[in-house]
Formats: structure tokens, sequence, C-alpha cells
């Protein structure tokens, strides 16, 4: 009697054995995606405030070179032309800055333009993992330029078999 509920048993949980030597078999890894902030400090609408997302897989070592004694690189083997890619979703934000100063309706709308881009790569199984910025400023009358970035590093777990 043991011994058949014992058979019983054995033959119903072979399947479970098996689902769990597929879940093992499976190896999680990351896959990481930055998408970049440019907000632009430049007084009147002058400069350019885009998200940018690239949208095109890269392998970095095809741009790498090693140097040899520490000198000699062959680095101007690899042309600029070649890094730059083609497929980018830019999506446009506003300045900063109008011609009366800070422009807080501006850095409301473009709040509500990065929340939405950050929900939406949620929505795509993407995580934000870590974000970092810095800025440009402008440093004074003679300098018209000034630009605030934010990266914002993404990342979701890929199954490989």
């Amino acid at each position: 009697m043991y011994k058949k509920a014992l058979i019983f048993f054995l033959v119903g949980m072979a399947p479970l054995g098996q689902l769990k030597a597929q879940e093992i078999s499976k190896t999680s890894q990351q896959e990481f995606k930055i998408v970049t902030v440019v907000e632009s400090i430049v007084p009147m609408g002058i400069g350019r405030s885009r998200i940018i997302d690239s949208k095109t897989q890269v392998d970095a070592s095809a741009f790498a070179t090693e140097r040899t004694d520490g000198t000699k690189s062959n680095q101007k083997e690899i042309s600029r032309k070649d890094i730059k890619i083609d497929e980018l979703e830019e999506t446009k934000l506003l300045n900063f800055f109008s011609a009366t100063g800070i422009n807080f309706q501006n850095i409301a709308s473009n709040d509500a333009m990065i929340s939405s881009k950050i929900n939406s790569m949620i929505t795509e199984g993407w995580k934000l993992t870590y974000v970092t910025s810095g800025v440009e400023s402008n440093a004074g009358a003679d300098d018209g330029q000034g630009i605030f970035i934010t990266r914002l590093f993404f990342s979701r777990d890929l199954t490989i078999e």
C-alpha cells in the first residue's frame, strides 16, 4: 500500500521537478539603457531642450583601441562619423528661462514630460536604477551658453535559456 502511494507521489511530482530544472537552467542578466535629458538655460527660447533616447544597439568594443606602452594608440583609425547613430527618439522640452527670467511653468511642463517618459519606460519593463545630473551654467554677460543635463539609467532583467 505504501509502495503504491509512494509511486503515485513520485510520478505526480516528476513534472514539477522538470519545471524547476527548467527554471534553474535559465540565467538572468541585466540590460541597461540610458535616457538623457538636456534642458537649456539660454533665455528667450533660443536654446534647445530635449529628452534623448537612443534606439540603436551599439558594441562599444568595435570603437575601442588598446595602448601598447601608454602612449601609442591607433585611435586615429576610428572615425567619429562611424560612432554616430541615426536612430534616436527626440522629445522636445521647454527652456528654463524666458525673456523675463526663470519660467516656472516651463519647469513644471518639463517635469510632466520627463515623468511621462519614465512611466512609459517602467511600463516597458524598465526599472529606474540611477540618476545623475550636471550643469554648465551661464558665466556672465559674455557667455550665452548653458545646459542642465540629467542622465536616467534604466535596467531590466533578461532571461536567457
